[in-house]
């Protein structure tokens, strides 16, 4: 018998780093392992009140080597068996490199330095370069290079946080060589690339990200950068003006590397992409579907022939890019900037008395303390749930609005904030939890509507990711909110499955991504179906959304005019 092939998916998320083993045949997972950032657990380099997020690289090497070591281990599989990898990362998420691409945080005189570690998608520290990129582009009389990316440049993405830190770190800024998306600097980790001129970029973070378009001949000119600042201008030139798609391969397992996984040098590493797009993929993405990747954030993708899409640019959302998805199609994203986040910031709201009050109780012995405190900690969000669902939606009363950490799409603004009204001596937590549940339903039919607003028809909703499997609670709103089906892939790590799809292309396995996703892909478990007479009731409500986010904006904009 003709020896198995497989291939493996690395998808980095926000709090972990999962490696997914593959069966290349069907699609199978033999086997996953999870690294959850020892660093990042601890809460090092991060000020949640200045929204500033970074993670250090070192945690990302380390659950690199943890994982794949481990499924490797726990299969039994020989390493020549192992055809491909493709990693998958949040984004944008940059990070300064030297001249040899080794990340800055990795040498000594920047290892505490959080300007030099990787700024992770969540960071709104750059909102007011943000506004500046989003001027200029109107006012410098040249091309609007915001055009492909909705028509609005975002605090999260690759520009806006470089510029944030160069102003900000002069040594960072001196030391930089240039500057990799996540996805591409694991990529070159692996392939031992230290070329950057010749090392393969993702299309997926350019495109999306980082301004990126083929009919101005790639990334903004030194012209425009040099007006924002003098330090981006000779950035420009050690960028990168091609870019690829994650089908294609960069390289192959260094030496190195292979030695430290237990693989082989024959393995390919596929080009790195943004783990939405490769959980779209994972979730057996079509035209006219929409993938709606629900965890801390949302990423809500489609794709779309040339033809169908007939030249429109969409506004407001997170770019339309050649081949982010499926190469020859067109990817278009959009998102949320907060979704499972908004439920668990109202969760450890709440946990503020166990941590502050039971964990330094002096009753109890610290063994029933931790083990009290892990129980309420994990369970709540489910006790929650469980209450909400229990409330009639005629007596709801509350409406909040789900911009706790701004507002990625419809036309991002990440200066906005939550808010709640309707509140009453009648209102307990499952009100409020309920009604931030109900906002960031509310949030995903604005995307929806904006889509087909602009003539993009949306004729199936697919649900991945940790909040589409665990909660029924919150999908069933969702398809009563958006008043369609809501399909839910069955892969429990559609984004790892996404990305071992393109590696088994790269690799050779397949001719393209279409045929590899009809042998690979995993189908689905459970459709909710929307329930007419709450359809109504919802609809009502989300009027009340409507109003209460239109004064809240206005009252943003008349501060910001303010200052």
């Amino acid at each position: 018998m003709p020896q198995k092939k497989y291939t493996i998916g690395l998808d980095y998320g926000t709090d972990s780093v999962r490696a997914v083993l593959v069966d290349a045949d069907n699609g199978h997972c033999l086997n996953s392992r999870v690294h959850h950032y020892t660093r990042w657990k601890e809460g090092r380099y991060c000020q949640a009140s200045a929204n500033r997020f970074r993670q250090h690289p070192l945690d990302h090497l380390e659950g690199l080597e943890y994982t794949i070591k481990g499924v490797l281990a726990d299969s039994g599989i020989e390493a020549t068996q192992v055809k491909g990898i493709c990693v998958d990362t949040t984004g944008s998420s940059p990070l300064p490199v030297n001249e040899q691409g080794t990340s800055l945080a990795l040498l000594p005189e920047f290892k505490e330095n959080p300007n030099a570690m990787v700024i992770l998608w969540k960071d709104h520290t750059a909102i007011r370069e943000a506004e500046e990129i989003n001027q200029l582009a109107r006012s410098w009389g040249g091309e609007d290079y915001t055009q492909y990316e909705g028509g609005i440049y975002s605090s999260e993405w690759f520009w806006a946080k470089i510029l944030h830190v160069i102003r900000q770190d002069k040594a960072v800024a001196q030391a930089a060589y240039s500057w990799m998306e996540h996805c591409d600097w694991v990529t070159a980790v692996l392939v031992g690339d230290d070329d950057l001129s010749s090392f393969k970029r993702s299309r997926c973070t350019a495109g999306h990200k980082a301004m990126w378009h083929e009919s101005w001949g790639g990334l903004p000119s030194e012209d425009f950068l040099g007006q924002l600042d003098p330090a981006l201008a000779p950035l420009r030139s050690r960028l990168y003006d091609k870019t690829y798609t994650a089908d294609q391969p960069a390289g192959h397992l260094s030496a190195t590397w292979a030695k430290k996984l237990g693989l082989s040098t024959d393995t390919v590493v596929a080009v790195g992409t943004l783990d939405a797009h490769a959980g779209a993929l994972g979730g057996e993405i079509e035209e006219h579907a929409i993938v709606k990747v629900m965890g801390t954030s949302t990423c809500d993708i489609m794709v779309s022939s040339r033809a169908a899409l007939g030249g429109r640019l969409v506004p407001g959302i997170c770019g339309q890019v050649d081949g982010s998805v499926i190469p020859g199609m067109i990817g278009l994203e959009a998102g949320q900037s907060g979704f499972g986040d908004v439920l668990a910031w109202f969760r450890n709201m709440l946990y503020w008395p166990i941590e502050n009050m039971l964990l330094t109780s002096k009753v109890l012995d610290d063994d029933i303390k931790e083990k009290l405190s892990e129980e309420i900690y994990d369970h709540m969000i489910t006790k929650l749930s469980h209450a909400a669902q229990q409330i009639p939606l005629a007596e709801t009363g509350v409406v909040a609005l789900d911009w706790i950490n701004g507002r990625r799409t419809p036309d991002a603004n990440q200066a906005l904030k939550g808010a709640i009204v309707g509140l009453n001596m009648g209102s307990d937590a499952p009100h409020i939890f309920r009604a931030l549940v109900e906002a960031i339903c509310f949030g995903a039919k604005k995307i929806n509507e904006r889509f087909e607003q602009e003539g993009v028809t949306i004729k199936t909703v697919i649900g991945i990711g940790g909040v589409a499997k665990k909660s029924a609670f919150v999908m069933q709103i969702l398809a009563d909110v958006l008043n369609m089906p809501i399909k839910i892939a069955r892969s429990d790590q559609a984004p790892a499955l996404g990305a071992a799809i393109y590696a088994a292309v790269a690799a050779g396995i397949y001719p393209d991504v279409l045929a590899a996703k009809q042998s690979m892909s995993n189908g689905f478990d459970k459709t909710y179906h929307p329930q007419p007479a709450q359809v109504a009731r919802y609809q009502k409500l989300y009027e009340q959304y409507n109003q209460l986010g239109a004064f809240v904006e206005s009252q943003t904009h008349s501060q910001e005019g303010a200052k």
